[in-house]
């Protein structure tokens, strides 16, 4: 295939973005997606900009290095890999691992901000938007944030009040209607699945 076919992947926080793209990714053969997500692009901790009770707000588009994962984008796009570093968020302590980017024919594209950026949304070929109700995210935040990243069950409810819903309201939900397909976590995505990698192969068989 000549041209590399970019797919993008958004939804709230904790909408089920990893879950979908695991399955996405047992379809095809490995050595032809790469996944490049948005959470290794995080600006370090300390630089993050903190709310009125000093608590660090990753929920913000400039939370992200938007220029560093554009650059690095267009990298994959006309074909070089990449290795990064991945992000520890708030275990300072835990060695980040390096995380090796081929530029494989299908690159997965994920994150939260992935239509908000225009540059970023102008890169891609297929816009995906994963549609969940709010009790199923709080719920998955609450069990995300407590094993991958150390909060406890207060921060991850203020930081869910206070810094995910507004931004999923300003940032994330009103680009909703860009996508090409609006998939609901309901009960499953295997016809989702079904549908998107019959495209897939169609695009690049």
């Amino acid at each position: 295939m000549s041209a590399r076919l970019l797919i993008g992947i958004t939804g709230g926080s904790g909408s089920g973005k990893t879950h979908f793209l695991k399955k996405l990714m047992e379809t095809l053969p490995e050595e032809d997606m790469s996944l490049f997500s948005m959470d290794n692009y995080y600006f370090p901790i300390h630089l993050q900009e903190k709310d009125e009770n000093g608590v660090e707000n990753f929920d913000r588009p400039e939370s992200i290095d938007r220029a560093r994962f554009f650059e690095d984008l267009k990298k994959l796009k006309s074909g070089q890999s990449l290795t990064i570093r991945e992000y520890n968020f708030n275990y300072l302590s835990k060695e980040r691992q390096q995380i090796h980017i081929p530029a494989a024919p299908i690159i997965i594209v994920e994150g939260l901000f992935t239509f908000y950026f225009d540059e970023i949304a102008d890169l891609i070929d297929l816009k995906l938007y994963i549609d969940t109700p709010d009790y199923l995210m709080l719920k998955r935040r609450i069990l995300r944030d407590a094993e991958e990243r150390g909060y406890d069950l207060s921060d991850v409810l203020y930081r869910y009040e206070h810094h995910v819903t507004p931004a999923f309201h300003q940032y994330i939900e009103p680009y909703r209607h860009t996508a090409d397909l609006i998939i609901p976590n309901h009960k499953n995505f295997d016809t989702a699945v079904d549908v998107i990698t019959a495209y897939i192969r169609r695009k690049t068989g």
